[in-house]
């Protein structure tokens, strides 16, 4: 069993290679590979280098690890950015800093995180580009400052001691604790922050102190970590891309009655089976978030053979978030036009095509007549607080038998009290014009609307949906090994562990289910816009934005609308305010899981034909008690459901490593593996949500099986002289067992769940072009067959010690990941599920690669870092009608950093992360169609350190 306590000692800052896997050993010596290594202290980036090389070699399982020397010394904005530099894995974003990963092409709900030992699960809310609040089993790193923990490991493949649910990794994170430590340890940091685009300053600080008594058998830590963020994010939107037929009549569809004139225009069947954007637009969004991060720790070693050690983490993340649209949103507005609404909101019935430019099927440019404007101003207070504490015991009776148990307790708790959206529309704009010609931000012009006078708008909608995410583990495991001979360890354990997530979201409500969203009071409708408006600029520069675009324009202003509506009164306006659950079922549901488990494994460690031979083979197994809760609808009403089930896995594995030659390892790994539905498939009954012109109907499926999958790992590493490594690795996923979701597109009427249309007309209300008859989206999760995955990775380690002079003190850490996989996706065609396409995995890229140049000295320490990530796929088919796939184009971010030693105890640094100005940039279709383009600038640090 692994136990170190130089890891911490080590100057091992690498955030740019393939390094050591350190496996399980950070985490919990229950979970560790068999290697006892002895303690060893190594100053130098080098050092580090050789020393994590060094236990990477003694490894029974791959894996790779980021250390550092004591807190604060990761360079990026949070964990998720420095795991990336690993190879296999792969980084998502969200409001310009990391927020989940992938590991080998599996997305963030087949990683499972482990912090200090104990499965943990971290959600946050983000932008609906993001994915909003997160309800599934996706680990969010942002809610964490890379400064809390001092080492981060990634293991990619399994042994039967580590517990199950992971398809991808097991990422184990692990605090700082005391007896890491001689003595007195005292560490400071503060940074100066600067972003391009908001042109804001934002301070960062971090700091530690821990000391040890009674002969160094006691000790005590305490760790704090803060920051402060203000940011733009800023872009261009169209929500989707649909045909104008998907929203009935289409364009040009003014009938000849209750005295309407007649729209006559030839091009209409070109136009109306062409994609156009739903809502063209310009977005800015002003964001302000602070992040708290503690971590205390106490540990008692009375002997070598004893030890127990308390660990208690602490994080909280505030947030808020503004964002503000100008958009046309009658592109997207289906349903027939009457005298009554003609004037006002008909939508796209009554939008006159006065000409267009069509290119393979797109509609890129347009000039169009009473064209339907918005503006919206939405904002959002964001908290989400952490914490977890556990207690580890280890003893040892004698040289070979050794025992260890662990248990703890961890909440996520995340809470959105705060989702408002104040919209005001403006309605038969004439000589509106779009151009998606001219690259990924469109010109958007528009015609003879008055963009900067409140009277030209009137209020339309008050959106009110809070919402939270709360999920808990409550975990205890045992496990002990018996060495009988100098060859054999044998190994066997038991674990309990229960989950719970629930999640709610309320909305206004009159007690029923009917959408109020559209329900303006009287008295709210007589309030002048001028008392409660502001100007909006949109900040161009590195966006890109065609010449004669409108960039400023009039917007509701949330924080006078919340003092002039009462917004926080559920009283006022005639009870216009209550909150409540009905109008959104889909998100109030429950999901819990009991877990019991036990594996036996044995490790051996010998010779084969005279080259060392070592390695792991056992099974683990167990048992998930299931319970699921949600809403389904009889006769109409919505009424509560609670679904219980039981499965059980059974999970063999092994791991081989042998060398051949010296220096020359080759590794072999292969394990049944599986992991948990996702949250949100397995609620039951049906739920019916409407958003504006999103129209969704969502069954869940309780008895969803796992995914399940076959893994094989073949690695060859060659340690060709000291500090350098090449290595290649290739892997394959069997994926048995999948799950996706069933979509369809139809109206309500005569839908597939058997409905009825009254809680379409509920759901409706007075939204726009909303009825039974309208096109909705509906769908459910299945189980499907899956499909193999299969790639490789390349990692290279090389100091140029070989160069003359300063050249010397240079060197490169290189790694390149290939992916592909075949996945068969399904619809529901003619009332039959039918497969529809074959395609990558979702979350999938490619190619991936990262580069890492350094030099360091007694007094300089310089790195530069690049890391790319090819287009991935988000949803197949697409969300719209007719598009084979949603996705996110390629990234590649380039991050730097310097250091300068002055003394032992004061170092000056010098980052730029995010130095491409990197946009998010997500498409719908081959087409390669703009849904989702922005940025949020580079960022720049200062900042000193001080160690004693």
């Amino acid at each position: 069993m692994v136990r170190t306590r130089s890891w911490t000692k080590t100057r091992a800052l690498f955030s740019g290679a393939s390094l050591a896997a350190l496996t399980m050993a950070v985490a919990a010596p229950a979970f560790a590979q068999q290697n006892e290594v002895e303690e060893v202290i190594v100053t130098g980036f080098r050092g580090s280098l050789q020393q994590a090389l060094e236990l990477k070699r003694g490894s029974a399982t791959a894996g790779d690890t980021i250390l550092a020397e004591d807190i604060g010394k990761f360079p990026d904005l949070n964990l998720s950015e420095s795991i990336q530099r690993i190879s296999g894995v792969a980084l998502a974003r969200d409001g310009g800093e990391g927020r989940q990963i992938s590991v080998r092409g599996l997305g963030p709900q087949f990683t499972r995180v482990r912090i200090n030992g104990m499965e943990a699960l971290t959600t946050a809310g983000g932008t609906d580009a993001s994915g909003g609040t997160n309800r599934g089993r996706s680990f969010d790193f942002n809610i964490f400052a890379a400064d809390l923990f001092n080492s981060i490991t990634v293991q990619k493949t399994s042994a039967a001691e580590t517990e199950e649910g992971s398809l991808g990794a097991t990422v184990d994170l692990r605090t700082a604790r005391p007896l890491d430590y001689d003595g007195f340890k005292f560490v400071a940091s503060a940074q100066a922050s600067y972003n391009s685009l908001s042109e804001d300053s934002s301070p960062r600080a971090a700091g530690m102190i821990s000391n040890t008594w009674a002969d160094g058998t006691f000790g005590a830590l305490l760790s704090l970590a803060y920051s402060k963020r203000s940011l733009l994010d800023v872009g261009a939107s169209t929500v989707r891309w649909a045909a104008g037929d998907r929203f009935a009549p289409g364009f040009d569809a003014l009938p000849n009655g209750a005295g309407l004139p007649t729209t006559v225009n030839p091009a209409a069947a070109a136009n109306n089976a062409a994609y156009h954007p739903r809502f063209p637009r310009y977005d800015r969004y002003d964001q302000e978030q602070e992040r708290l991060g503690a971590t205390f720790a106490l540990q008692w070693k009375p002997t070598d053979a004893t030890e127990l050690t308390f660990d208690y983490l602490y994080a909280k993340l505030d947030g808020s978030r503004q964002e503000q649209f100008l958009e046309a949103p009658s592109f997207s507005v289906g349903g027939a036009c009457t005298a009554a609404n003609v004037a006002t909101s008909c939508g796209i019935a009554d939008t006159n095509v006065v000409s267009s430019t069509i290119t393979n099927g797109v509609m890129t440019a347009g000039t169009f007549d009473d064209v339907d404007l918005r503006v919206e101003d939405r904002y959002d207070e964001l908290t989400t607080t952490f914490n977890q504490y556990s207690l580890d015991f280890s003893h040892a009776f004698s040289d070979t038998l050794k025992i260890h148990a662990v248990a703890g307790h961890s909440e996520s708790d995340h809470q959105n009290p705060v989702q408002t959206t104040i919209i005001w529309d403006q309605f038969n704009v004439d000589g509106y014009r779009f151009d998606y010609g001219q690259g990924r931000a469109p010109l958007l012009t528009y015609g003879n609307a008055d963009l900067t006078n409140p009277s030209a708008w009137r209020l339309t909608q008050v959106r009110m949906r809070p919402q939270s995410a709360v999920n808990t583990y409550d975990t205890v495991a045992f496990d002990g090994e018996w060495k009988p001979n100098d060859i054999l360890t044998f190994k066997a354990g038991l674990s309990w562990k229960q989950y719970e997530f629930e999640s709610t979201e309320l909305r206004r409500s009159n007690s029923a289910s009917t959408n109020q969203e559209t329900v303006i009071p009287a008295g709210v409708a007589a309030i002048a816009t001028s008392t409660y408006a502001k100007t909006v600029t949109l900040p161009t520069e590195g966006l890109g934005v065609p010449g004669g675009s409108t960039t400023s324009w009039i917007s509701p202003n949330y924080f006078s609308a919340l003092t002039l509506f009462q917004l926080n009164d559920p009283t006022a306006f005639g009870g216009a305010w209550r909150m409540g659950k009905e109008p959104s079922l889909s998100n109030n549901n429950s999901v819990g899981e009991k877990d019991k488990g036990g594996f036996v494994q044995a490790d051996w460690d010998t010779e084969l034909a005279g080259m060392p031979f070592r390695g792991n083979i056992g099974v683990r197994y167990v048992k998930t008690e299931q319970t699921a809760s949600g809403y389904t609808f009889l006769a109409g009403a919505p009424v509560p459901i609670t679904v219980d089930r039981k499965y059980d896995d059974t999970l063999p594995s092994l791991n081989m490593v042998i060398e051949p030659v010296e220096n020359f390892l080759v590794r072999f790994g292969a394990a049944q593996t599986m992991s948990r539905p996702n949250l949100g498939s397995l609620t039951p009954g049906a739920s019916v949500s409407v958003s504006g012109s999103s129209r969704t109907v969502t069954a869940g499926n309780p008895n969803l099986d796992p995914f399940r999958a076959k893994a094989y790992d073949l690695s060859f590493e060659w340690y060709y002289q000291p500090e350098a490594l090449l290595s290649v690795a290739f892997f394959k996923k069997e994926i048995d067992s999948f799950v996706q979701t069933l979509s369809t597109q139809t109206t309500f009427t005569g839908n597939p769940f058997g409905l009825p249309d009254s809680v379409a007309t509920a759901a409706c209300g007075a939204t726009v072009g909303c009825s039974p008859s309208a096109t909705w989206n509906f769908s459910t999760p299945i189980n499907t067959p899956g499909g193999d995955l299969t790639g490789f990775e390349v990692s290279f380690q090389q100091p140029f010690s070989f160069l003359p002079g300063p050249l010397a003190n240079t060197g490169i850490i290189a790694n390149y990941t290939s992916v592909k996989s075949s996945i068969d996706y399904y619809a529901t065609v003619g009332g039959v599920t039918t497969k529809v396409a074959t395609n990558d995995l979702t979350g999938l890229s490619r190619k991936a690669y990262n580069l890492t140049l350094y030099y360091e000295d007694d007094k300089i320490s310089a790195r530069v870092s690049a890391s790319h990530r090819d287009k991935y796929l988000t949803r197949v088919p697409g969300q719209e009608a007719g598009m084979v796939y949603d996705g996110t184009n390629e990234t590649m971010n380039l991050d730097a950093s310097f250091t300068y030693t002055l003394n032992d105890h004061l170092k000056f640094t010098l980052e730029g992360v995010n130095l491409t100005d990197e946009f998010q940039d997500q498409f719908n279709g081959t087409q390669d169609l703009m849904n989702f383009y922005h940025h949020t600038g580079r960022e720049y640090l200062i900042g000193v350190r001080y160690t004693y």
